[in-house]
């Protein structure tokens, strides 16, 4: 069982605060599905990023499974890995998808558990989905590892998987943006960087990244993401909300930007 590592820090403790949080989230936003095959989330706390990633989980459908990619912060286990354990959230328990697990190439991508013990990124991603739906498997994969050739082989395994098994999969991956600048300076550099995600341009992706010094934290994960949607049939992005942690302290010196967006 993985247990949770970070709720009472990122996201409410309690069953019930926690539900009132992910509400608010979703406040004034209108559920209405479409046809995504991948998607990008934020991963902060929810006071600052949860609002732009439930615009991204209202329009999600209903999927068997959901293929959840982040980046391993803490520096643990293996470069690219996945977890096969039950993950436990206060609003309660998430199988992995075992089967998709095992269609998996396993050319780069681990089985390991100690890369997402302490990993923040993909476990504040569970209780959306939970809030949404009630009947579904989750694949977390951690990146350490995530120059663009790793990613683009990320990809291509999740895209095999994806047609080994027979289910509806939903490709998410979760980054935050620019980090710990002034928030002018990170809303030019985040809408230079995001372009080519909408155009699904992982290599001009990278070339931007590169170009500017990026302090996106999951920009492995997204690439991945890409080239996976791309491989089932993405043909574009769309970006659903952009803001700034400023948005919520009203600081605007010193910012980190969040970004939800759709692949379809």
């Amino acid at each position: 069982m993985r247990i949770p590592a970070v709720s009472g820090q990122f996201y409410p403790r309690g069953k019930n605060d926690l539900r009132t949080e992910i509400s608010r989230c979703f406040a004034n936003i209108h559920l209405k599905e479409r046809a995504v095959i991948g998607a990008v989330v934020p991963h902060a706390g929810y006071m600052y990023s949860g609002t732009t990633a439930a615009h991204v989980y209202s329009v999600l459908p209903e999927a068997d499974t959901f293929v959840l990619i982040g980046p391993n912060h803490t520096g643990h286990g293996s470069p690219v890995s996945v977890s096969s354990e039950t993950w436990s959230t206060p609003s309660g328990e998430v199988n992995s998808d075992l089967d998709f697990i095992k269609a998996l190439p396993k050319q780069i991508i681990d089985t390991d558990e100690s890369a997402h013990r302490y990993e923040h990124s993909l476990e504040v991603q569970l209780p959306f989905l939970q809030h949404r739906f009630s009947d579904f498997r989750i694949v977390p994969i951690c990146m350490g590892m995530q120059d663009e050739q790793t990613a683009l082989e990320v990809g291509e395994e999740i895209s095999e998987a994806v047609k080994k098994v027979d289910r509806k999969v939903v490709i998410i991956a979760s980054s935050d943006f620019s980090h710990y600048k002034p928030d002018k300076v990170a809303r030019e550099d985040d809408a230079y960087f995001i372009d080519p995600i909408l155009a699904l341009d992982t290599q001009e992706f990278y070339r931007r990244l590169n170009e500017r010094a990026a302090s996106v934290c999951g920009y492995g994960p997204i690439a991945a993401m890409l080239n996976a949607s791309k491989n089932l049939g993405a043909k574009h992005g769309a970006l659903l909300k952009y803001s700034t942690s400023g948005d919520t302290t009203g600081d605007l010196s010193v910012v980190v930007g969040y970004a939800g967006i759709i692949i379809e």
